[in-house]
């Protein structure tokens, strides 16, 4: 109680503040896009530590919430965190990037248990007015290749390349995923170079292709349906998709690094979508 009491002084406390002269704001304004991405570091890494002063990004009067276990809200947030056993959430955010208006950050979750998780992130007017999010529980061991769901590059460089490289994914996702056209995959890949964190497949792109036969074969299906977002910056690019792995209705949030115009190494979390029944909210869990 003594942590929502001190989240609600300091939000009462961001409000008061918001009624600068507009040349003030203005420079906050500027200043506080600057600093989005540490303001979503800080703001996950509250979860933790139980600091109230982060959550101060989050406009009170206007938070939209797309995890679908989570009530609408900064009140849903606040009743959520309310149920986590004391001292058990640990937070490591491991990258963290910028898109316009969206932060989008990948984490090395204790959240009701280990979990990996992307989580996005919308500004407006320097607050955080939307959420959306994938978790998945983090296996005990490495994958195949011996790569944990966290591990590898962090750096972020071609800005200039951004666009581009968005391009070159959302199409390897519609060709491969969504469409199946095979024929099509040598041409995204440096050759047999590809490094995998996906915890059941090895690298190389023989590695993928092998890992899916496999799967075929035991009768574990994987098809995307739908692509709902695509955001970059420089190398890297995560795409958010519906579909269904095994028969079950998933989200997908892939995220992927291009080198030289190729896809070079891959993460992912995948999620079961739960039925609307169990739904905590009515947003939808993509509704971007």
């Amino acid at each position: 109680m003594k942590h929502l009491k001190n989240t609600l002084l300091t939000l009462t406390a961001a409000l008061a503040f918001s009624s600068c002269s507009a040349q003030d704001n203005e420079v906050i304004k500027k200043e506080t896009t600057m600093n989005n991405k540490q303001q979503v570091v800080d703001l996950l890494k509250a979860i933790e530590t139980g600091a109230s002063a982060p959550v101060g990004v989050i406009n009170p009067a206007s938070y939209m919430q797309h995890n679908l276990a989570i009530a609408d809200g900064l009140a849903g947030f606040g009743a959520t965190l309310a149920q986590l056993p004391a001292r058990s959430a640990k937070v490591n955010t491991i990258r963290v990037f910028q898109e316009g208006n969206f932060v989008f950050a990948h984490t090395d979750y204790n959240f009701f248990g280990p979990k990996i998780g992307f989580d996005i992130f919308r500004f407006e007017e320097g607050k955080i007015v939307e959420h959306w999010d994938n978790l998945q529980e983090k296996p005990a061991s490495t994958n195949p290749s011996g790569h944990t769901m966290t591990d590898g590059t962090i750096t972020v460089k071609d800005l200039a390349q951004t666009q581009t490289n968005k391009t070159l994914v959302k199409s390897f996702v519609d060709d491969i995923l969504v469409n199946g056209r095979m024929e099509k995959l040598a041409g995204y890949f440096d050759g047999d170079n590809y490094i995998q964190h996906n915890p059941l497949i090895p690298d190389q792109l023989s590695g993928l292709g092998k890992a899916l036969g496999e799967m075929a074969k035991a009768g574990i299906t994987i098809k995307y349906d739908t692509i709902h977002k695509v955001l970059g910056e420089g190398n890297f690019v995560l795409v958010v998709s519906e579909g269904h792995l095994g028969g079950k209705h998933s989200s997908f949030y892939d995220l992927f690094r291009v080198k030289n115009g190729k896809i070079a190494e891959h993460w992912d979390v995948i999620e079961t979508i739960a039925p609307q029944a169990e739904w905590k909210n009515n947003n939808g869990k993509f509704n971007f």
